[in-house]
Parts: structure tokens; C-alpha cells; sequence
């Protein structure tokens, strides 16, 4: 359902119109390159702030790292001043970025407390400065800037498309948007509608974004917006070769094979080592608990063995449980859960998990009566 020619952002040619979107605390150099591996055409750091006294620190510097990661490297820069965004954008392009992405789509309070991210798009003006500047300082380098926002601020102020009319006179090359106001957050269901308009509007490329976790709603909402491309978030988490399940159904017609165990094995394992080359031992082996448990969700056994592993504080002791645990799992089963699958055992375990925190509450009433 994607055109046949591929995607280009200045001189780069995107090997897949299916992108992974910046999140915080997730998409750092590691999970990018595990899902450019797995299908994903495109990645966008976690974003980055321009505040020039916080870019020597570790967080900032680990962000900035693209050390073997594939082109295009994309950066996303976030804040409210025109010159300190420009600036921004020159110092990521030194340090290796070939497209700079501006946030204008991140929810979080302590983001949109300072006026940073969605929360720009109820200042248009301030907004619009701070695209021209950094598509001024990124001109002259041959950098193309796009932009990621959602559909407003809130239920009544709506104003993507305006917004996104403005953005493209300025000169960004590529335009994403969240089905979802700032005031939404993550809740509710996104809707399509405000991205169907924009892409009618614009004669630049537009991305589509929210709630895109299967094949068959990456179809569904190609249909009706006419996007150019997807990007995938939350559903990513765990389960990175989504990319190439929708890319082989949009193309195909058919459901492409889960993977097996084995092959997750070996994914998730590698994702470890490059986690833990990238935050060293005590970040590495606690940050890697959330991406073992996305995996984990759902697979039978998933959520005993994650507590168990929850404890433990040594790199090469969590990396070989895991690999012990998945040679397991692999004898009981070949393929990895689908969705489905995964969901009914998560559906099971939660209810047991109820029905257990049911029966102590009850026992810890007839212990006090008595």
C-alpha cells in the first residue's frame, strides 16, 4: 500500500517507510539499531535538549551517541528558544546528525511546565520562530529538519493543520503527527481524521502516529489518511520485528511467520550487550529490566522469571539467566506468542495475580477477626 519508490529526506533514500518514533528513556542508540535491523527504515533519537550547560552531562552525551549505528542518523532537539534550538542543531550535526527533528509532540509535564514540546503549539508564533531558525542553521549544511506534533493542545484547540501549513512554507522537509491532543497524553484512542486533512494540505511528506500495533491498523490507517509513512511507538516495546510483520503484510496480503524462539533469543540477547556497552554495568543491568520484561509480556513463565531476574544487579549474570531461561522456553515451544497469544496468557496472569491478592486480603480479615 506504500508507493513502489522509496522515501527520500534530503539526499537519503529511506529503506522502509515504517519509522520508529522518539520516546524517552526508550529509543536510545541500542533499541534504534535493534529495530533497523528488524525492519524499521527509520529512527529518531530520544530528544535532546538545547540548553547548551546540560550537553556535557552523561545523559545528554549518551543521547548524542550514534557510534555504528546505520544513516540516516536523525537527532530530535527540544525547546523554546529560537537561537538556543539553532544552536542546538549545529552542535548534534557536529557530532554526527544528518536530519534534526524538532519535538512539538512530547506530553510530559516537565517538558510542557517550561513551554517545550506540544506545548509550543499553543504559542504559533514562538513555534514557527523556532522552526525558521533551525531550518536556517541547518540550510547551509544540507541538513533537511522535520518535525513531530499532534493534533493540539486540547480537544478544542486543534490546530495541526495550521501549525503544519506555517512549518512547511518555513522549510521543514517532513512533517509526523500524533493522533492525540497534548491534554490526551497517551489515553484514548487517536484519531485520524487531523492527519487525513494535513496530508490533503501539504505537498511535503506526512507521517502518520498512535496507536499503529498491528498489521491490519497500519493498513486501516494508511486508508484513511493517505500518510506517506508510519510511525510505530509503544508497540515497538518488546516486540521490534513489528516493522517487518507490517511491512511484509502491506506488501504481501499475507501474515508473515512469528519468529522463533530462537531468533528472539539471539535479538534480545545482542540488545543486551550493546545495552550494556552503551550505560555500563549498574545503569546497564537495571535499565535492561524494562526491555526484558516488554519482551517477556505475555510469554508463559514471562512474569515469575522477570521477578526472579529483577534481583539480580550484575550484567553478565542477568544476559546468561536470560539466555538459560529462553533455551528453556525453546524446548517447550518453537515459535515466539503472536499478539494474541501473548494476550490471553497476560489476561490469565493478571486474574490469577487478583484472585491471589483477593484471597490474602481475605485472610488477613479472618486473621484480625480472629
Amino acid at each position: 500500500m506504500f508507493p513502489a519508490h522509496p522515501l527520500r529526506l534530503g539526499a537519503h533514500a529511506l529503506p522502509s517507510r515504517l519509522f520508529v518514533a522518539p520516546m524517552a528513556g526508550v529509543t536510545d542508540r541500542p533499541f534504534r539499531m535493534l529495530c533497523k535491523r528488524l525492519g524499521a527504515g527509520y529512527a529518531v533519537s530520544e530528544m535532546v535538549t538545547s540548553k547548551r550547560e546540560l550537553w556535557n552531562t552523561l545523559k545528554t552525551s549518551r543521547r548524542a551517541d550514534h557510534t555504528g549505528e546505520s544513516a540516516p542518523i536523525a537527532v530530535q532537539i527540544a525547546g523554546v528558544d529560537p537561537r538556543e534550538m539553532a544552536d542546538a542543531a549545529r552542535y548534534n550535526i557536529d557530532r554526527g546528525a544528518q536530519i534534526i527533528d524538532i519535538n512539538m509532540g512530547c506530553p510530559a509535564k516537565k517538558v510542557c511546565n517550561v513551554w517545550a514540546g506540544s506545548a509550543l503549539m499553543q504559542n504559533e508564533a514562538l513555534a514557527l520562530r523556532i522552526v525558521e531558525a533551525v531550518v536556517e542553521a541547518c540550510s547551509p549544511l544540507k541538513v533537511p529538519v522535520t518535525l513531530k506534533m499532534r493534533t493540539g493542545w486540547c480537544q478544542a484547540e486543534r490546530n495541526a493543520l495550521r501549525l503544519a501549513q506555517g512549518a512547511e512554507s518555513a522549510g521543514i522537509a517532513l512533517l509526523t503527527v500524533h493522533g492525540r491532543t497534548r491534554e490526551q497524553g497517551y489515553k484514548g484512542a487517536a484519531e485520524y481524521d487531523t492527519i487525513a486533512a494535513v496530508k490533503a494540505a501539504l505537498r511535503i511528506p506526512v507521517v502518520a502516529n498512535g496507536d499503529i500495533d498491528s498489521p491490519a491498523k497500519a493498513a486501516a490507517v494508511l486508508r484513511h489518511t493517505g500518510a506517506d509513512a508510519l510511525m510505530i511507538g509503544r508497540a515497538a516495546q518488546g516486540r521490534p520485528w513489528i516493522f517487518a510483520e507490517i511491512d511484509h503484510e502491506l506488501r504481501t496480503g499475507q501474515a508473515l511467520a512469528p519468529p522463533t524462539v530462537s531468533q528472539v533469543r539471539q535479538w534480545l540477547l545482542q540488545h543486551l550487550l550493546d545495552h550494556y556497552g552503551l550505560y555500563g554495568e549498574y545503569i546497564g543491568v537495571r535499565t535492561a529490566r524494562k526491555h526484558i520484561g516488554w519482551a517477556l509480556q505475555g510469554v508463559d513463565g514471562g512474569r515469575t522469571f522477570m521477578q526472579a531476574l529483577n534481583a539480580v544487579e550484575n550484567c553478565e549474570e542477568q544476559h546468561r539467566r536470560l539466555g538459560d531461561w529462553l533455551d528453556r522456553l525453546e524446548q517447550r515451544q518453537a515459535l515466539w506468542p503472536t499478539i494474541g497469544q501473548a494476550a490471553a496468557t497476560l489476561a490469565q496472569e493478571r486474574c490469577l495475580a487478583s484472585a491471589t491478592t483477593s484471597l490474602s486480603a481475605n485472610d488477613a480479615h479472618l486473621q484480625i477477626r480472629a
